[in-house]
């Protein structure tokens, strides 16, 4: 169930600039299923809420690329285009921004690049962070994994450890406080963020198909998912 007492928004934060996916362009401006990467991942936030105050977070030299793909493919979806800063600190700051006016309500930060989140995981992720203030949505390892330090390393218990994913999901003056701060290096995500404010967080369960396009490979993935769902078979 969604929650209705508390507004709910998306700041959906597409910097990334191709180098990893081995492209000439940017990755979330990718074709996947013949449409960029960028178009399917807001189609499932619409799919969630078709209400929903969507603010997409680009680089600024990228903003007329991205208006003239969505002239391209017809691309009608409301949203709010913000530009970016130089770090993701930065990128996540003016997306807020463009919630100034909001006194309440819940945000939720997506990378633009994961295309394959579902409805259960935003229902869980938004009702989580309506009660606790900070959701972030994680899964298990399926890989045994080793500490490394110096020429060095050792097994470690995998199931002390969570893959952090998006989207990560927050009381709206929560966040807006958490990124008043001074930016540092620790500050990897949102969590982070939040976290060095003093406010606990809580992991929700994610899901392995809700994958970040970062190599050609990913790109594989994305389209067989994409079929998957074509079909029926997949997750909405």
């Amino acid at each position: 169930m969604h929650t209705p007492s508390l507004k709910q928004y998306a700041v959906v934060v597409a910097g990334g600039s191709g180098s990893r996916m081995q492209a000439t362009q940017p990755k979330q401006f990718l074709p996947i299923a013949g449409q960029p990467v960028l178009m399917h991942t807001l189609r499932k936030f619409q799919a969630y809420d078709p209400g929903m105050q969507l603010v997409v977070v680009l680089p600024e030299a990228e903003i007329s690329t991205w208006q003239e793909l969505c002239a391209r493919h017809q691309f009608t979806l409301p949203h709010q285009v913000v530009a970016g800063g130089n770090s993701r600190f930065q990128s996540v700051k003016n997306g807020l921004a463009a919630l100034a006016e909001e006194e309440d309500g819940l945000v939720a930060v997506h990378d633009g690049v994961r295309p394959f989140i579902d409805n259960d995981i935003l229902t869980s992720a938004y009702a989580t962070a309506a009660q606790s203030g900070a959701a972030v949505v994680a899964v298990s390892l399926k890989d045994s994994i080793r500490q490394v330090r110096g020429g060095t390393s050792k097994a470690v218990d995998r199931s002390a450890y969570r893959l952090v994913q998006t989207p990560q999901c927050f009381r709206l003056p929560l966040l807006r406080k958490a990124y008043a701060q001074p930016e540092i290096p620790l500050f990897t995500d949102d969590a982070s963020v939040v976290e060095r404010f003093g406010h606990k967080i809580v992991l929700v369960e994610g899901s392995f198909r809700n994958i970040k396009l970062t190599t050609p490979e990913d790109l594989i993935l994305a389209e067989a998912f994409l079929l998957q769902e074509a079909s029926g078979k997949g997750q909405d």
